[in-house]
């Protein structure tokens, strides 16, 4: 089956899910020469793609009738179960060996039930998560993180290389989650630590840039700090330089720090620092910051401080 699948490698990609990831990684398939078959539950998602070359039906249903290579980039995990076990789901018409490849981020204990249910269709289902956002995917530079049977790897993999620069293989369907989510919550306690730290210099009197200067030569320094400073001014190029606009929204990482803190209930694992950033995120979206880039928890961490008594000090 896999020889005769690279063989045609050029037969048509399944593509659903056409938001902000899913719409840039469904051109890059476009751009390799792959034919896009795509669905979304909006419609208007679907019409710039249509005007690259793909085409366009209605249901998950109809894509599985027509490709055996399919690639899923939806929101969360009820969606994921919609799209492959409901009523116009994907394993209503899938094909015997067709290949299915999630790049939402979803509970990894989800990513194995849909790979079971794939199974007793005789489809193969992997589970693909992505790092590096928007600006990634555009210029196909994600890093996937790839959890499936490792027999089928090298098919999935052809696909991801499209759009992607780094593939890696993790293991069994769901140990992709299990990476991505892990560092999601990694990244999120660095911010949140980055901008407590900015926060409380400027308040000694450090100017901002010196600050980033000293920590990036010391032992404090990381990707938030480096890379993705929250601090407005300090930094070109990043979403603090732009009123905290696109990068990746508040309400994403709360979403992903929500998995984290689920898998951590379910295997009795200790997260406190997880814990308490998925708390802080989710006061974020309730105050305001839903759609502003995750690092506007500095912003945040500011609007804390202004106590009526001090305000003017």
């Amino acid at each position: 089956n896999m020889s005769s699948r690279s063989m045609a490698s050029k037969t048509p990609v399944g593509f659903i899910g056409l938001g902000n990831m899913g719409s840039p990684m469904a051109k890059n398939l476009l751009k390799h020469g792959y034919p896009v078959i795509a669905t979304d539950v909006f419609p208007e998602s679907c019409k710039e793609l249509q005007d690259e070359g793909a085409q366009i039906l209605d249901t998950p249903a109809e894509v599985a009738d027509k490709a055996d290579r399919i690639i899923t980039m939806l929101p969360s995990s009820p969606n994921v179960v919609e799209v492959y076990t409901g009523t116009n789901g994907i394993l209503k018409k899938v094909k015997k060996g067709t290949l299915l490849i999630d790049s939402s981020t979803i509970d990894p204990l989800v990513s194995r039930e849909m790979a079971f249910a794939a199974e007793k269709m005789g489809a193969v289902f992997m589970d693909a998560p992505v790092s590096g956002g928007v600006g990634a995917a555009s210029l196909a530079k994600l890093t996937f993180m790839v959890g499936g049977v490792e027999e089928e790897y090298t098919a999935a993999q052809e696909l991801l290389t499209c759009m992607g620069a780094n593939v890696v293989y993790c293991g069994p369907v769901g140990t992709g989650q299990a990476a991505k989510i892990c560092n999601n919550m990694l990244l999120a306690i660095g911010m949140i630590g980055t901008a407590e730290t900015m926060n409380l210099g400027i308040r000694l009197g450090l100017d901002p840039k010196l600050l980033v200067q000293i920590l990036n030569m010391s032992s404090g320094r990381c990707w938030s700090s480096d890379t993705y400073n929250p601090v407005p001014g300090v930094m070109e190029g990043v979403p603090s330089a732009n009123n905290y606009q696109g990068g990746f929204g508040t309400t994403l990482m709360a979403k992903d720090l929500g998995l984290a803190q689920h898998t951590a209930t379910n295997t009795k694992t200790s997260i406190p620092l997880g814990s308490l950033a998925h708390q802080i995120y989710r006061i974020m979206c309730a105050r305001g910051y839903a759609n502003k880039d995750f690092s506007s928890v500095f912003q945040f961490l500011r609007e804390q401080d202004e106590d009526p008594e001090t305000k003017g000090d």
